[in-house]
């Protein structure tokens, strides 16, 4: 639950926040839980709503997490010299996910790595089922071309 918020927000104090308020509200709203769906996936739901929420909270007040402005790509790559290469390789692919834009960051997160199918993301994202394709495969191909020798 927390990796799935701070992959959305992008910083770890509010991810830990987020996910605590979720369980919170998870415990107080358990009545309203019907068992449609796994608990786990209801919890989820809860956590992803929440961080999208917060995160959107954020950008209309036009904040900007210091860990953003202070990492950068030398650090990464300093910090991950003894990595082996599978680890050394899916944290560049994260690492330009970061790069992606929002709207891009946040489809693929939840596409590619929660496994939420586009009719999901679509109603998590208030957008359309078209939109929700089109915005998929733009990250993709976003994230195609940040992964590309020339990048790296």
């Amino acid at each position: 639950m927390y990796n799935t918020s701070f992959r959305i927000v992008k910083h770890n104090a509010e991810a830990e926040d987020i996910m605590q308020e979720s369980f919170l509200s998870a415990f107080t709203k358990l009545h309203t839980y019907k068992g449609e769906v796994a608990f786990g996936a209801w919890l989820k739901r809860i956590v992803i709503n929440n961080s999208i929420y917060y995160y959107r909270k954020q950008q209309k007040n036009n904040e900007v997490a210091i860990d953003s402005i202070l990492y950068k790509e030398e650090e990464y790559e300093n910090n991950n010299l003894d990595t082996s290469d599978t680890e050394l390789k899916a944290q560049k692919v994260l690492y330009a996910m970061k790069q992606l834009k929002d709207n891009y960051r946040i489809s693929l997160t939840l596409h590619l790595i929660e496994g939420y199918d586009y009719e999901e993301i679509s109603e998590i994202m208030n957008i359309s089922h078209a939109n929700c394709r089109t915005t998929i495969s733009r990250a993709k191909d976003s994230l195609r071309k940040k992964l590309t020798p020339a990048y790296l």
